[in-house]
């Protein structure tokens, strides 16, 4: 259970990292291009989440947040993946509650893990703290250029899979 977890926890966040040097280093891909990269990362990442809640929901600390970030980071992929041209005008604003939801089921967690004594819980509230700032940012220009939309995808993408990893590294921590 534990090496399980943390593999698919590290391979999820590897993958959002990829995901989000790619669109840094291609900022003049096409915005449906940036939609199907972010559905496929977004629908790897909520289905590790499920397996991870599947493996441990018994023995972990928290893991009804991982459940719930997995339902709507799956279910926001699909919708972008299904979806393409009308997620690629209105990106912004799923990216953003992506974002916004994620930081917030992470901040709240934080303090389940705190109170129940697990160390690194900090790590985690800033984390929360800076993926709800970016998405609250994302609301408020969503007429922005490829060029912006495309750094605030990256740069949210490798946090959401600096998450992940902390999740992989401090899993010992959410086992009871």
């Amino acid at each position: 259970m534990k090496t399980v977890t943390r593999v698919l926890w590290a391979v999820a966040g590897v993958i959002l990292i990829l995901a989000g040097v790619f669109c840094l280093s291609n900022l003049g891909v096409a915005i449906v291009s940036l939609s199907l990269w972010l559905g496929i990362s977004m629908l790897i990442a909520g289905i590790v989440d499920l397996v991870v809640f599947g493996l441990g929901h018994n023995v972990m600390y928290g893991s009804g947040w991982f459940l719930l970030d997995g339902i709507l980071t799956i279910l926001l992929s699909l919708f972008i993946l299904f979806h393409q041209a009308f997620a690629a005008l209105s990106l912004p604003f799923i990216f953003g509650m992506w974002l916004l939801f994620s930081g917030i089921a992470k901040f709240v967690n934080s303090f389940d893990l705190r109170r129940w004594g697990v160390r690194g819980w900090g790590w985690f509230t800033a984390l929360g703290i800076l993926l709800a700032l970016a998405g609250f940012l994302s609301f408020l220009d969503p007429v922005a250029g490829l060029f912006a939309i495309g750094i605030l995808v990256g740069i949210s993408l490798i946090l959401q899979g600096v998450g992940t990893l902390l999740r992989a590294i401090f899993s010992q921590r959410f086992l009871m």
